[in-house]
């Protein structure tokens, strides 16, 4: 049975039983503590809260999922996968135990022909709470399921949560049993790679309170509706439907498998468990890398950007360790379009910039490994001149750390250098790594934003924005909260410095902040009896999506719960923001103008007169092409377009082009903007001007790389372009007028003037260390002899760099010849900053002096860090007062020996 079916027999079977059909939610949320949704659970969270009323009692979904926590995991068991699908079905308040376990029941074991999955009923076990003794007896009389295949389990298995203060509940797994030759009998407890998990139902009652780990936390008590959240694993049930040995060899996966086999010299299950595991490897991550990216990532070196860039970067890597050379990742991303496109059609219908993206990191990191290859060789080189045959776990580490190799390549190219790892002390290395991250993300996890107090607001209906219309309405305060507290009165003078006081109003002409532009500014008065009331309107921000919280300063008189006030946007704030929304439309317009259809919007920011646009390209700009942006945009502004807006579906406004926000979520009704028909369409729910000419002049003030990938364009619109021209304007008549040449010769003058300046600066630096080479000669003609070990432990002139100082001692410890001798050079450089740099030859090595362990000497006196290896070492204080101290400490050092 191929995973299209089995997703779509699993949805029309709980369609069928009175469930709502949810589509997938992106797997980026705006979640505090999840990178990606990591469980079908994710997007029903406020639900399950409390903070929202669902619209039905009963759901179902096939939720795309991202786990990456056990990254290093897949390939080398049969169920990691860390982009997965979770089929799930949800009961808010309406069935509980009995019903969950019927429905998974008739659905795994129903006839084929039926709609069902056809599983054997005999091979199915079923996990259960420790005391639940009432899902236990369930199974016997729903499923006939025997009390020898139902487990009990203690908490860490069987007690759900999502690992912060929430709801939470026991929970039942169904697990099936594939046989003796995938290990022991005897249940789940036994062995869960015989017995495999492929569904598991959370029966949340309860409430739970602060904890540390899956079983260490406080029930506090029941919740006020019992509710259902299950989920079906589609890849583990595929496998076991397909008849195939792991997820990996499922037909989603399969053929990028084969499609890699075809190019290796090394098959795939040739018996090699390392090369399985790459193809597994390559198999999974170009499925996931696809999904994120279609989801609007890019990848980068922080957050959601860096894991992307990690998958991608793994299948490279596993790629050349089967001794694949050639490039793979555009018939990776053709591979996944054409396996998982009748699921997800958005991988087709934006394939090309996925394809894109994927095939620039892998240019990227082809240049990565190169420059990783010669740290290697160098690190190689240095170790076999220190006589070892080890090369050090800090090497391997710096190699993984810094370039992304793998330990498996590092070893690779160490046993063709003849050399071994020290894999021991790198793993510890990965270890630590691994603490500090894990440290931090617990550092970082919160328990989700208390919106409980807004709930029955938002279920009585959403604010009504009348701002298309009119910047002045009157309206009805339907809630007051000071510090997310509903109070029914505030007062000037009682709210308290720093207290958030928000106003929640049945109708607002207030634009929320949303879709790049930040909220408007204005005033909310008092009418009637209460006419000396105001407050200012400083942010509006949206609750659940629907009601508009307007955070205000009460500058006089009181609010009261229930009154009526009228609300007024300040006009000229409104009209510089709708210069600036749209001017971003025209800027990106212009952008695929002249770029190409690829230029893809990843992020905007605009508020009055400024904007800035975010977007996916590879590589900066040329100054032609930022010419004809500002062009192609300002001859648009000049030409007067009508902007006009209407309702759609979203079908509709994506046939007929217009542009969307990737990773962005839509209802099924869409607003759509058009500023001079085809010239631009998008979707948008902003403020925008009447005519595009009312944009006025914009400004391009530069381009710049805000991540791999995605580039950002900055301007000025209306006024604060016209202030900015000026200005520029007045600076190029002073450098004229300085200069006493005509405006359109100062750029030739000024390049003139600073390729002199080079010039001198390069003289300079020349006679600067012609002055230090004399000098180290000097120093080498005068060593000093402590001991058997010749000595020059200087202070060199001021201004000198690291760089510096690592040529002189290099030329002193060849002048010092072949008798044990140590070089410490020390400097007063910029910034107040005392670099230093100590060098130790092979014989004074033999001596048991190393660079490394002296540097730290220099370091201590001078308030800095340093290291290096035995030969070099340098590094960096701030303490020059203590110079002489470090040159005195190397001597004694030295003395010692």
């Amino acid at each position: 049975m191929q995973t299209h079916e089995i997703r779509k027999r699993f949805l029309d079977h709980f369609v069928n039983a009175g469930h709502t059909e949810v589509p997938s939610a992106s797997v980026i949320l705006d979640d505090p503590n999840l990178l990606f949704v990591n469980a079908g659970m994710v997007q029903f969270v406020p639900f399950f809260l409390g903070q929202r009323t669902p619209p039905w009692d009963r759901a179902t979904s096939v939720q795309k999922c991202i786990r990456t926590p056990d990254i290093d995991e897949v390939g080398i068991t049969t169920r990691h996968n860390t982009f997965f699908q979770m089929a799930g079905n949800f009961s808010f308040g309406d069935y509980f135990k009995a019903g969950a376990i019927e429905l998974a029941w008739t659905l795994l074991t129903g006839p084929v022909e039926q709609g069902g999955y056809g599983f054997d009923p005999e091979k199915l076990w079923a996990t259960v709470y420790l005391d639940d003794d009432e899902a236990a007896q369930l199974w016997q009389d729903i499923a006939g399921m025997p009390p020898e295949r139902i487990q009990r389990r203690g908490m860490a298995d069987n007690y759900w949560s999502m690992g912060i203060p929430g709801p939470c509940g026991p929970s039942s797994e169904i697990y099936y049993d594939r046989g003796p030759d995938y290990g022991v009998e005897g249940g789940p407890e036994a062995n869960e790679d015989r017995y495999i998990e492929i569904w598991n139902l959370v029966f949340m009652q309860n409430e739970r309170g602060e904890g540390t780990s899956k079983d260490d936390f406080e029930i506090l008590g029941p919740l006020p509706r019992k509710n259902i959240d299950t989920g079906m694993g589609v890849e583990r049930v595929a496998c076991l439907l397909q008849g195939v040995d792991n997820v990996y060899e499922t037909d989603l996966l399969r053929p990028a498998i084969d499609l890699v086999a075809a190019q290796a010299p090394r098959g795939y299950g040739q018996g090699v468990h390392d090369d399985d595991v790459r193809y597994r490897i390559i198999a999974d991550h170009s499925r996931t890398a696809a999904i994120i990216i279609a989801d609007g990532i890019s990848p980068g070196n922080e957050g959601r950007g860096y894991v992307l860039r990690r998958l991608l970067r793994r299948i490279i890597r596993a790629a050349k360790l089967l001794g694949v050379e050639q490039p793979v990742m555009a018939d990776l991303m053709t591979c996944v379009r054409d396996a998982m496109g009748p699921s997800y059609p958005v991988l087709v219908t934006d394939f090309d910039r996925i394809q894109r993206i994927a095939v620039a990191e892998e240019t990227a990191f082809n240049r990565t490994l190169a420059s990783g290859s010669r740290l290697f060789d160098d690190a190689a080189r240095a170790t076999k001149a220190a006589g070892a045959a080890v090369l050090s776990g800090t090497d391997a580490f710096t190699l993984h750390d810094t370039y992304g190799f793998p330990i498996e390549l590092t070893l690779e190219m160490a046993a063709e250098a003849d050399l071994s790892v020290d894999e021991e002390g790198f793993r510890g290395l990965m270890a630590e790594q691994r603490q500090r991250a894990k440290a931090d993300a617990a550092a970082r996890k919160q328990a989700h934003a208390d919106l409980s107090a807004y709930r029955d607001l938002v279920d009585a209906g959403p604010t009504q924005f009348t701002g298309f219309d009119e910047l002045t309405t009157e309206a009805r305060i339907l809630g007051i909260f000071v510090d997310g507290k509903r109070v029914p009165v505030v007062a000037h003078g009682s709210d308290g410095a720093g207290s958030r006081v928000e106003l929640i109003l049945d109708r607002s002409p207030f634009y929320a902040e949303s879709g790049g532009q930040i909220a408007d500014e204005g005033t909310v008065t008092g009418t009637g009896a209460s006419e000396t009331s105001k407050a200012a309107v400083t942010d509006v921000q949206k609750i659940a999506k629907t009601l508009w919280a307007h955070r205000v300063n009460v500058e006089s008189g009181e609010f009261v719960e229930g009154d009526t006030i009228v609300a007024a946007v300040d006009p000229r704030w409104r009209h510089g923001a709708t210069q600036g929304h749209s001017g971003t439309h025209m800027v990106h317009a212009a952008l695929r103008q002249v770029l190409g259809p690829n230029a893809v919007q990843a992020g905007s920011l605009n508020r009055p007169g400024y904007l800035r646009f975010d977007f996916n390209w590879q590589g900066a700009l040329s100054e032609d092409q930022r010419t004809q942006i500002e062009e192609v945009t300002n001859e648009a502004v000049e030409a007067d377009f009508e902007v006009h807006s209407f309702t759609t579906d979203l079908e509709k406004a994506k046939s007929m082009g217009a542009m969307a926000l990737f990773g962005e979520a839509y209802p099924d009704e869409v607003r759509v903007v058009e500023i001079g028909g085809p010239f631009s369409l998008e979707l948008c729910g902003g403020t925008h001007v009447r005519n595009s000419a009312q944009i006025g002049p914009v400004t391009i003030l530069g381009e710049s790389s805000v991540g791999s990938g995605i580039r950002r364009v900055e301007a000025y619109v209306g006024l604060d372009s016209f202030r900015h021209l000026a200005k520029e304007r007045a600076l190029m008549a002073g450098l004229a007028s300085t200069l006493k040449v005509p405006s359109d010769e100062v750029p030739g003058r000024v390049a003139n003037l600073v390729e002199r300046l080079r010039a001198a600066e390069k003289e300079l630096d020349r006679l600067r260390m012609a002055g230090a080479r004399a000098a180290a000669a000097n120093a080498a003609a005068g060593a000093e002899e402590i001991g058997k070990v010749r000595v020059v432990a200087q202070r060199m002139a001021g201004g000198m760099s690291a760089g510096d100082l690592r040529s002189l001692v290099g030329d002193i410890r060849g002048k010092l010849g072949s008798d044990p001798a140590v070089v410490a050079l020390t400097a007063e450089g910029d910034n107040d900053s005392v670099p230093y740099v100590v060098a130790v030859n092979q014989a004074a090595q033999d001596l048991g002096l190393r660079a490394d362990d002296l540097v730290k000497l220099m370091a201590t006196a001078v308030n800095g860090r340093g290291g290096g290896k035995a030969d070099l070492a340098q590094g960096s204080g701030k303490g020059a007062a203590g110079i002489d101290a470090a040159l005195a400490a190397i001597r004694a050092e030295i003395g010692r020996r």
